[in-house]
């Protein structure tokens, strides 16, 4: 069977037979970088009919239970996106997300908490209103140190790298699988 028509998810990202798989974006097939197919008029026309407006509130939290995420711009799910992603977070009080690295950069909006990032072992305190740089290649780990939910929104240029096979990624530690303390109940809301 080719690799275009396998339809079979490869094992999860960078993982030796995980028995759980948390997030469905590690292990399922994916578009990371679309073809562009067709005469030039198609092309132009296909374009300037996509949408423009994209409700969070409309599409489905994924992970848990102490970070949840939305991807909501991305090659996959927007044909007018080819070279960005955007994708909204949310982590519970006191929650926090798996360590990991990856080549691209990426910027961290704070919409809402205040917490902090582990940097290749520096640590970076964030609140509300900041923006926070992710340095290409830097293993990172997003931690909320609130009493509160945390929302973040982040932008990459995550397709535009894979298209230049720069796709060396890397799980450290995946994100925990049990709820925090006293949070077992959480979950995002629905309508962000």
């Amino acid at each position: 069977m080719s690799e275009d028509t396998k339809t079979e998810p490869a094992l999860g990202h960078n993982s030796d037979k995980r028995e759980k798989v948390v997030w469905e974006r590690w292990s399922k097939k994916r578009t990371f970088v679309r073809a562009l197919e067709g005469t030039y008029g198609q092309l132009k026309d296909e374009l300037y009919n996509q949408p423009r407006v994209y409700r969070t509130s409309d599409m489905a939290w994924k992970g848990g239970p102490q970070s949840f995420g939305k991807k909501v711009i991305n090659p996959q799910a927007n044909k007018i996106a080819q070279s960005i992603e955007a994708h909204v977070d949310v982590y519970a009080p006191g929650g926090y997300g798996q360590i990991h690295g990856h080549m691209n950069s990426a910027v961290f909006f704070v919409l809402k908490g205040k917490g902090f990032d582990i940097h290749d072992g520096r640590r970076m305190n964030w609140e509300a209103g900041d923006a926070l740089i992710v340095e290409n290649a830097c293993v990172h780990q997003h931690l909320n140190e609130s009493d509160d939910e945390t929302y973040v929104l982040v932008l990459k240029a995550k397709p535009l790298f894979l298209f230049m096979h720069m796709i060396f990624q890397k799980m450290v530690e995946y994100p925990p699988e049990d709820p925090v303390p006293g949070q077992e109940d959480f979950t995002p809301p629905t309508n962000l």
